[in-house]
């Protein structure tokens, strides 16, 4: 019996009991209600309450009964499913036995032929190897081969080189014999020589003395006769040298006076004074000359007066004219008069408060100017005057360049080079930058504006090697350091280099032209070509007229020409090309 039905019984037995319970209890008490008397109306609902309560007993045990007959038909019904379970269950070991005989077949089969193969792999590893050590076998033979044929070649060149050392010393032994007999030989003439020197020191004594009795004089005296004559003629030859000095002193001295003279007309020159000492200002309309004169001239009085720029009005339509030397106080005044013109009112008191105003806007844009230019350069400490000073050079112009941009150009050129030559980069920025900061006061102090800006210098703290470059970049003193040289270098450049300097036009198609005309004219050319705006010049010479010596010389003659009659900017290179093609067809 399973568990589920032996719980099922104690169920119903459970039930059984309570339900003789329930009908015990209520015959008992039907009994008792028996023995009362019948006309009491609390017996009377006594009873009806027992009945009832008889009533759902015996509901209870038809229920009880009802629920044991489902019990039974439940533990029926799990009787079967056991018995089915049983039978599934005794099906399933069955089938599991003959899957296990299956698979014990199936093993006992894959074993059987995994032992044939086994047994074949065997056999064929065993004939691999066999095989291989057969090729190994044969390998090691030949191998054996070639070394024993290998040991008989070095036998032989063994032997070989025995016989050539062999017959080596015998031939060093040979060359002994003859080096002793030659050291014999030059012994023997070392002797004849000595005895021949000997000779010929008393040939010679002989000699001289036969020549002081000839001439009559004595050694001493011959010497003495020579060294005056030598003394003659280096003499002659010291005269023609200090005749070609003075010659190149005399054009050194005509090109130190250009260079002066270029100087002079750069700072006050005549020629550019109406471009770079003269500013226009237009005018709303010329009603605005009479208020710019006032009555009797009163403001332009004050206002010459307070700037110190002088006001030129004349039949200009529209404009009058600030004429002044000093450009920052020409700027400051265009400034006031523009801001007067635009302001309406025009008298003293105001020109003088317009002016302050300008002066102060004049000073920032100035400082502005000087910091933007030493941020472009990549210079940090510098003393706040020198700084000042830069900015004003943002209204000075030099040839028609901007002074300041020029310094920026300067520092950046001497900045390559120095990078190039793996120099001190910082130091020549700053001594390239700075080489032209006496041009501030130019028109405030006497001098150089190279001694100028070397005096400011070493005013403001700069080092030694910055204030030597300033000072040495116009050669007023001899450049001692690297500094100064590319100092003078890169000036040049940023100065010399095409458009950076006014020029006329007519002026440079005349140089153009006679630098062609000068290498035209010598013998041999055959054509000649003006480069990089008049820099370079490339001279095609006839090579059947001109050979390389005489090409050499041509160029030299050229350059010399040039150098003698043109006055130019920088350097020109002039360049000779001598080509020789020889041609041959073949048919």
């Amino acid at each position: 019996m399973s568990a589920f039905d032996t719980v099922l019984l104690v169920v119903v037995l459970i039930l059984t009991l309570v339900v003789v319970g329930a009908l015990t209890v209520g015959l008992r008490t039907l009994r008792q209600l028996g023995g009362a008397r019948p006309a009491d109306p609390a017996f009377i609902a006594e009873k009806d309450r027992q009945e009832q309560s008889l009533a759902a007993l015996r509901n209870a045990a038809d229920e009880a009964n009802s629920t044991i007959d489902v019990a039974k038909s439940a533990a029926a019904a799990a009787r079967a499913e056991a018995a089915a379970a049983k039978a599934e269950a005794k099906a399933a070991r069955a089938e599991a036995r003959r899957v296990l005989d299956d698979a014990r077949a199936e093993a006992d089969t894959v074993l059987e032929r995994a032992h044939k193969q086994a047994e074949a792999d065997a056999e064929q590893l065993r004939t691999a190897a066999r095989r291989g050590g057969e090729r190994e076998v044969a390998v090691l033979a030949a191998t054996t081969r070639e070394q024993a044929a290998e040991v008989d070649r070095r036998a032989a060149r063994m032997d070989e080189r025995e016989r050539l050392h062999t017959e080596e010393v015998e031939r060093l032994a040979e060359r002994e014999r003859q080096l002793s007999a030659a050291s014999a030989a030059l012994a023997a003439r070392d002797a004849a020589l000595d005895q021949r020197e000997a000779g010929l020191a008393e040939a010679e004594l002989h000699r001289r003395r036969e020549l002081e009795r000839v001439a009559g004089l004595t050694a001493e005296a011959a010497r003495t006769e020579l060294i005056e004559a030598i003394e003659g003629q280096a003499k002659r030859e010291a005269a023609l040298l200090v005749r070609d000095i003075e010659a190149d002193a005399r054009g050194t001295a005509e090109q130190r006076a250009r260079h002066i003279v270029v100087d002079a007309i750069q700072r006050v020159a005549s020629e550019q004074t109406a471009e770079s000492v003269v500013s226009v200002l237009h005018l709303p309309g010329d009603e605005m000359k009479g208020r710019i004169i006032g009555r009797e001239g009163r403001n332009i009085r004050a206002f010459e007066s307070v700037t110190g720029v002088n006001l030129i009005i004349d039949d200009t339509p529209e404009a009058v004219l600030l004429s002044c030397f000093d450009p920052v106080r020409r700027e400051v005044g265009r400034l006031t008069l523009e801001k007067l013109v635009l302001d309406g009112r025009i008298h003293p008191h105001r020109i003088e408060e317009v002016y302050d105003l300008a002066r102060q806007e004049v000073e920032q844009l100035c400082r502005r100017a000087a910091e933007d230019a030493l941020v472009e350069v990549g210079i940090t400490e510098i003393h706040p005057e020198l700084i000042t000073l830069l900015g004003r050079l943002r209204y000075r112009t030099s040839y028609g360049q901007n002074v300041l941009k020029h310094l920026v150009e300067t520092a950046h050129i001497a900045g390559v080079m120095a990078a190039e030559l793996r120099l001190d980069v910082p130091l020549i920025k700053r001594s390239a930058f700075l080489h032209d900061i006496g041009k501030a006061l130019t028109h405030e102090v006497e001098g150089s504006h190279a001694i100028i800006g070397a005096d400011l210098a070493r005013k403001y703290g700069e080092s030694e090697e910055v204030v030597h470059a300033i000072e040495a970049h116009h050669n007023e003193v001899q450049p001692q350091t690297i500094e100064a040289v590319l100092t003078q270098a890169s000036d040049a450049c940023s100065g010399g280099r095409p458009g950076a300097r006014r020029e006329s036009l007519e002026a440079y198609v005349k140089r153009l032209e006679r630098i062609e005309e000068i290498a035209g004219g010598k013998g041999g050319v055959e054509k000649v070509f003006a480069m990089q705006a008049g820099r370079e010049i490339r001279v095609m010479v006839k090579p059947e007229h001109v050979d390389d010596i005489g090409a050499a010389v041509l160029a030299r003659d050229v350059a010399k020409q040039i150098e003698e009659e043109l006055t130019y900017p920088g350097q020109i290179r002039v360049t000779v090309v001598r080509e020789s093609r020889v041609t041959e067809i073949a048919r």
